[in-house]
């Protein structure tokens, strides 16, 4: 992937429980063990909000299969960041993200911003689940998965309106 085909940011979770403490090596063991050639996200933001690197920007994702407002999948033009986390106790999905890992979240997704700029959206795994209806959103009754279990549009809508700035240019 070249750096000019970067125009969107998918934001996922590892699906694992709450305070289950799991690193880049770890997803990517998963990955591999699922046919992968390696971790499929470029970024992995551990409990203690370290930013562990994964699959070089320079490959083609495989965090996110669907098709992106360019009508090719989001492997091929998107940068993948997945938190630790995502599931309660029991296995249900919850924004189990701690203080680090936010400000962390917070400080990449707008780092990232700032070095490409055709960046057009920053969305969640579950907003890239295709729109059903056709009325122009994916709603909740449309998601595929309820990865990264909080909303990344509500979480950073300086960035949405980044985006749709440079979008009008």
């Amino acid at each position: 992937m070249r750096a000019d085909d970067i125009d969107a940011i998918v934001i996922h979770c590892s699906a694992t429980r709450e305070g289950q403490d799991v690193k880049a090596s770890d997803i990517d063991k998963w990955h591999k063990e699922r046919g992968f050639k390696m971790i499929g996200y470029n970024y992995v933001i551990d409990l203690d909000g370290t930013i562990e690197m994964g699959r070089p920007l320079s490959m083609d994702g495989a965090h996110c299969s669907t098709a992106g407002v360019s009508g090719k999948s989001y492997n091929k033009h998107s940068i993948g960041i997945c938190y630790v986390g995502g599931l309660d106790c029991f296995g249900n999905p919850k924004d189990t993200r701690t203080r680090a890992q936010k400000i962390t979240m917070n400080w990449l997704v707008h780092d990232l911003l700032a070095d490409f700029p055709n960046i057009v959206e920053v969305i969640g795994h579950r907003d890239a689940s295709p729109d059903v209806n056709h009325d122009g959103k994916v709603t909740q009754n449309e998601w595929i998965k309820l990865c990264p279990s909080f909303d990344v549009r509500a979480e950073f809508p300086m960035s949405i309106c980044i985006a749709k700035e440079r979008k009008k240019l």
